[in-house]
């Protein structure tokens, strides 16, 4: 059966994998379920998708028993519902109540251990989780593995992501991906995986300049909470090379990073998600009225956001020891405008997830149970050759220095 079930379907990344589980390079999908609380995302998504194997729903996905209902229908569940929305072990356990298996985007580490640490329940069961299965966490974890399977011996790996917009300055803060997790990324310590152990570090930390190629140049980066380095040092074939450092780092175009850093300043960072009290007694959550505001804002003044191009940068820098020599492994996959995104929002994270979903449901008779994070479970290069298809470029480099 080659049924998928999105809950939360109608939301930006999520739309766009369901625009590429459909499209024509992909592979045969029987049924995709779309569910998600907001009828007016829903319509949108009916209007540009007229495909027959769609079928939608509004839920409230607070009530169990309507997602175990939907859970009947599919062979795979895409968790698409924001992780600060405090839902993720509620679905990721009613797939596991249902025997359904499960995906998401990416817990931001907070879920991810948690979620990890059911693996023997999962694989006795003999359902399969995939955790974090985007762009950054997801692609950016298959970059680490293909790096670690250049290498017999690893120091470190470091992990980076940047964007770039190239065009008029743009007056509108819109945010690059779902807003608490931008604040999350921005106000809250990281773990990072230094002398080999995960140690906590303090939010906007580990400031770095790369020389990266055009149209990046140079580029300032820093930690922020993600899961890789709550999986990436610990996965089976990467763990026994005794790395000591692994650290992930990220950063978003200037004037934007700016523009984060004062609202973190404002208050609008350190919980974001608790109830402030008005002077008229009214309650509400700062990242309520931040986000009814930005949305307000880009809705009147639509018409004054400009065209720009994002281009996008994920790259893993290994170095550690290949035959008895130093090494140096570099693996890039840069994101460059194309037409084939132009109905896409966060294209790479959309594509990888549909990437990943297509490959575990054509592996069936390899399938393995259990809980895993990307770099655990799929073959790094086949998955980049589908990366490829969709007209990402993907770099690999490997520097040898021999010994006297």
């Amino acid at each position: 059966m080659k049924r998928i079930l999105i809950l939360g379907g109608a939301g930006r990344m999520s739309s766009g994998t369901a625009r590429d589980l459909l499209a024509t390079y992909s592979h045969s999908i029987e049924k995709l379920i779309i569910a998600d609380s907001s009828n007016e995302r829903l319509d949108i998504l009916r209007q540009s998708l007229t495909d027959s194997r769609i079928e939608t729903h509004i839920i409230d996905v607070t009530d169990r028993q309507i997602i175990l209902s939907l859970l009947a229908k599919c062979d795979v569940c895409i968790n698409a519902v924001p992780t600060f929305a405090g839902l993720q072990m509620d679905i990721f356990h009613a797939c596991f109540e249902a025997k359904r298996n499960y995906v998401d985007y990416g817990g931001m580490g907070i879920y991810t251990v948690q979620q990890k640490a059911e693996h023997d329940q999962w694989e006795k069961a003999g359902i399969t989780a995939i955790l974090g299965l985007g762009a950054d966490p997801g692609l950016s974890n298959i970059l680490c593995r293909v790096v670690a399977d250049r290498l017999d011996k690893i120091d470190k790996i470091n992990l980076y992501w940047a964007a770039k917009l190239i065009g008029d300055e743009n007056p509108i803060l819109i945010p690059p991906y779902n807003l608490s997790t931008v604040l999350a990324e921005y106000t809250n310590p990281s773990q990072q995986f230094l002398n080999g152990k995960l140690q906590q570090v303090p939010a906007q930390s580990g400031f770095e300049t790369i020389d990266l190629p055009e149209p990046f140049g140079k580029t300032s980066f820093m930690h922020s909470q993600h899961s890789e380095p709550l999986t990436v040092p610990f996965a089976n074939g990467i763990k026994e090379k005794g790395m000591q450092e692994f650290t992930w780092k990220l950063s978003l175009p200037e004037r934007e990073h700016q523009a984060w850093i004062g609202l973190v300043k404002a208050g609008f960072g350190e919980s974001f998600d608790e109830d402030v009290t008005l002077p008229n007694g009214t309650s509400v959550r700062p990242v309520d009225v931040l986000q009814a505001v930005i949305d307000r804002n880009i809705e009147r003044h639509k018409k004054r956001i400009p065209d720009q191009e994002l281009h996008e940068i994920h790259f893993a820098i290994g170095q550690g020891v290949k035959e008895g020599n130093s090494c140096r492994v570099t693996a890039r996959m840069i994101g460059l405008p194309d037409p084939m995104y132009n109905e896409y929002v966060d294209a790479c994270t959309s594509m990888s997830m549909s990437i990943g979903v297509q490959q575990f449901l054509n592996t069936e008779t390899t399938r393995k149970s259990g809980v895993y994070a990307p770099e655990e479970y799929f073959n790094a290069d086949k998955f980049l050759e589908e990366i490829r298809k969709r007209n990402f470029k993907v770099e690999i480099e490997t520097q040898i220095t021999e010994k006297d």
